[in-house]
């Protein structure tokens, strides 16, 4: 591979190690590298999901973001806090003004909340080589926040997502440049690859390909007839390439449609199912109309409580003029409901969306339906909202066990703020 013709850029992506977890042990005091501590989404659950394990944690007892609180050992060494998701969203934003003082905002691209990439291109004068400078980084996240973190180094984004993931996480700090990717990623199974997943996995490993090398090997014409312009991306990633840019506004992208859903705390019956569909829709409406658009296709998402056989279905309905009342969208989302549900089968998870999207223009005016009225109140509700708190006005339903709204409020990302 002649890779003249490539860009070559200094990319780091910075990890922070064991993120929640590593927060909360500095907030108690302890040393987030040797503490064994979990964070666990709803500790009053034993159910709950361990959001974050410390790193001896993990090592000692295999705890993982994917175990349950009930399957914490009995060690009394064992610390056990609850999430605090706007801690971990103030010191994510805290960490990324760090960054910024090294290079401009349009250098930073956020990929999560623990996970970053930096494009620190023309810093030699000021900081040294791309290793130097993020040496400096490392340590000023240390001395600032107590936290350590991975930096992988590579020509783009993806060589330093992937040398970050397969080595920099063991030794601290690893690089990987086009004529590195022969040696250092080229042995690696395909599923220890970031972009590859269990299915994308499965399909590979039948076609005999098993680590990346052998995907780079494979012909590129039989990869692209297989699988696509994702078999093509996956080749050009087995070699190192990637063209996706390094510098601009990684936020700004165009709104495709407005979506919510939610996972039921208990099992939900039908009946008890349309008060959370209503408390979607206002949210879902609520995201609209702020935005200034409205939408003609509206999506309901139903799936069953596995005590009951699992499954669940998923519909959509298109109306003829787009929208973003409230009611409205209720009305085509119950018509589904009724329409596609099995009338025995207890819910466990609801989401509704509504997509299709056009500016919100002036309201078609109806004989038989006050549109402009119902519009009104929407935009009302949103500017007492906007003033005062998202529970400030709520419709009569979310006061009942079966509403989610309060709840939710209460919560960041599905867990407690």
């Amino acid at each position: 591979m002649d890779y003249n013709d490539y860009p070559r850029n200094d990319v780091l992506c910075i990890d922070m190690r064991s993120f929640y977890a590593s927060v909360e042990a500095v907030k108690l005091g302890y040393d987030p590298m040797t503490v064994q501590l979990a964070v666990v989404g709803d500790p009053e659950r034993r159910g709950s999901i361990v959001l974050a394990a410390s790193p001896t944690l993990k090592k000692k007892h295999g705890i993982s973001n994917v175990s349950r609180f009930f399957e914490l050992p009995d060690d009394p060494e064992i610390v056990v806090v609850p999430a605090h998701m706007a801690d971990y969203l103030q010191v994510s934003m805290e960490i990324t003004r760090l960054i910024n003082q090294y290079v401009p905002k349009e250098a930073i691209h956020q990929y999560s909340v623990d996970e970053v990439w930096v494009t620190v291109n023309g810093l030699e004068r000021l900081f040294g080589s791309r290793w130097h400078v993020a040496r400096l980084i490392k340590q000023d996240i240390m001395e600032n926040f107590g936290i350590t973190c991975s930096i992988g180094i590579g020509d783009n984004k993806f060589l330093a997502k992937v040398v970050m993931d397969l080595h920099a996480k063991k030794v601290g700090i690893a690089e990987c440049r086009y004529e590195d990717v022969e040696e250092k990623l080229w042995p690696f199974p395909v599923q220890d690859i970031w972009g590859v997943g269990r299915r994308m996995q499965n399909n590979l490993n039948r076609m005999g390909i098993v680590t990346l090398g052998q995907l780079a090997r494979f012909p590129l014409k039989q990869l692209k007839k297989r699988f696509g312009i994702m078999g093509e991306q996956l080749y050009w990633h087995s070699w190192g390439v990637d063209l996706s840019p390094v510098l601009g506004n990684f936020t700004k992208s165009e709104q495709k449609g407005f979506g919510h859903g939610i996972a039921l705390l208990r099992d939900y019956s039908g009946e008890e199912t349309a008060a959370c569909i209503l408390d979607l829709c206002e949210e879902v409406c609520r995201r609209a109309r702020t935005a200034g658009k409205a939408g003609r296709t509206i999506h309901l998402g139903i799936a069953y409580s596995k005590v009951t056989g699992g499954g669940g279905f998923s519909r959509s309905r298109s109306v003829a003029l787009p929208t973003n009342i409230t009611m409205d969208i209720y009305a085509v989302s119950m018509q589904l409901f009724h329409e596609f549900y099995d009338g025995q089968s207890d819910i466990r998870h609801v989401s509704v969306s509504l997509d299709n999207l056009y500016e919100n223009g002036e309201t078609q005016l109806d004989l038989f339906d006050d549109k402009p009225k119902k519009k009104d109140i929407g935009y009302v509700m949103d500017s007492i909202r906007d003033t005062y708190g998202s529970t400030a006005i709520l419709r009569a339903t979310s006061y009942t066990e079966d509403g989610v709204t309060i709840g939710r409020s209460k919560k960041i990302g599905g867990h407690y703020a």
